[in-house]
């Protein structure tokens, strides 16, 4: 594809990285030449020094041509008009970042699409609805579901109480045949292993699995976890995530926000009818304490600065919290936080470069997740009518060594995936796959 980016920031910047390694033919254009130029030194495209606003500019970056014309500057203004004028100059499909969650109303999405904007995104909107998930199950990390939560896919560490320590695959699936799960990837310190029979679950280790809703109980057994149920939890920030995550979950628990600034907690005070707004410093330990964290359940720590985030969930689980949530979107910084036990972790730019990703590709995709703690993706496929998955029994295809079938939604029904299961054209396929093969998976499916 022949792909124009608009906008060299955290996410421009990573989603030309993710589709560089794909052989797309991508044009990055931004107005500050440094960035262009940190970029052009480490990845395989031609840059631009422009704005997307200028009819001169995206001629020049030959958006007539484009396959897919993406917006992801700063500013949402400039985001809706380039994508409006990319439209009209020749681009087939658009995509804008905004940050205004009026635009997400059904008769004004319809309206923009009528002037050129195929798609909107809206990062803030995907990492509190991430956050919300994440604490909807406790025990478990990076939790995604599929098809309405036919199939979920989370991360579950195994600690030194798991009776499944220091066995391999092969050893768990005799112990474990009545449980419907598929174990389809491990993160062991900075790799991420696609597991077959010979590998061994480590203490420590995140295991990525795939199951039915019902076995999730009986997996975290397995891993020495037990569930527990959230019904206080505390906000560190009143940042827009902080706020679209406290709207949905003060119906649902005892809820507290912290914000810094005191005319911010005086605005959310007034928008926030299920939750307390305090004004204070929450990386204040004597503030957390009168503030009752050690009856907390849950700490999400969402203020936009990532050391903070970090600094005040290791604060929390110091004080007792179970569940944290840090947003951090230095991504240099993900790994460090994952070793220390920071807990969960998000990263709106992941999260909307992960949303924009399933554009680009070839097959039928329904969902795409880049994690945020492993160099992995997962995907939720589409089989097409006499694609190569459908052949035959899957120990019987050529399917790549870093890439993993976890399980598939057949109408209404749920499968874990084995050797013997073979695909059957509509059936929706959740793969766990690292980059490098991505292209030979979307050859299966197309």
């Amino acid at each position: 594809m022949k792909i124009v980016i608009a906008g060299a920031g955290a996410v421009g910047t990573h989603l030309a990285k993710m589709l560089s390694h794909q052989d797309h033919d991508i044009i990055l254009l931004d107005q500050d030449e440094e960035k262009l130029k940190e970029v052009d030194s480490h990845l395989d495209l031609l840059t631009i020094v422009g704005s997307s606003s200028s009819l001169k500019d995206l001629k020049e970056a030959s958006v007539k041509k484009a396959d897919l014309f993406i917006a992801v500057t700063q500013s949402e203004t400039t985001n809706i008009t380039s994508t409006i004028l990319a439209k009209k100059l020749g681009a087939i499909k658009t995509i804008a970042r905004i940050d205004n969650q009026e635009y997400l109303i059904p008769e004004n999405k319809e309206y923009l699409q009528s002037l050129g904007i195929d798609e909107l995104i809206y990062p803030e909107k995907l990492a509190a609805k991430e956050v919300i998930s994440y604490l909807s199950r406790s025990g478990t990390r990076q939790m995604y579901e599929f098809s309405g939560g036919k199939l979920l896919l989370y991360g579950i560490k195994i600690s030194s109480k798991s009776i499944i320590m220091d066995k391999t695959m092969a050893e768990v699936a005799e112990m474990t045949s009545d449980v419907d799960f598929r174990a389809v990837a491990i993160k062991r310190e900075d790799m991420t292993i696609i597991p077959r029979g010979h590998n061994r679950f480590s203490r420590g280790d995140l295991v990525f699995v795939v199951s039915k809703p019902e076995s999730i109980e009986k997996v975290m057994l397995l891993a020495g976890k037990q569930k527990y149920e959230i019904k206080n939890a505390m906000i560190l920030g009143g940042s827009r995530i902080g706020q679209k995550t406290a709207m949905e979950l003060g119906r649902k628990m005892n809820l507290k926000l912290l914000e810094i600034d005191k005319e911010k907690s005086l605005k959310l005070a007034d928008s926030l009818q299920d939750a307390l707004v305090i004004n204070g410093d929450g990386r204040d330990k004597e503030l957390l304490k009168e503030e009752g964290i050690h009856k907390m359940d849950a700490f999400v720590a969402v203020t936009g600065n990532s050391e903070t985030n970090i600094l005040a969930c290791l604060l929390a689980k110091k004080m007792g919290v179970r569940r944290t949530i840090a947003e951090v979107e230095n991504i240099d910084y993900i790994d460090l936080a994952d070793n220390i036990g920071v807990g969960t972790m998000i990263n709106k730019k992941l999260l909307a470069a992960s949303y924009i990703y399933r554009f680009t590709m070839d097959a039928d995709v329904q969902h795409c997740k880049w994690l945020t703690v492993s160099e992995a993706e997962v995907m939720e496929l589409t089989a097409k009518k006499g694609s190569k998955i459908t052949k035959a029994a899957l120990k019987d295809l050529d399917f790549p060594d870093d890439a993993n079938i976890g399980g598939i939604i057949r109408d209404d029904d749920s499968i874990i995936a084995t050797g013997d299961t073979q695909i059957m054209a509509d059936d929706k396929v959740v793969v766990f796959t690292l980059p490098s093969a991505i292209k030979k998976v979307e050859k299966f499916f197309k």
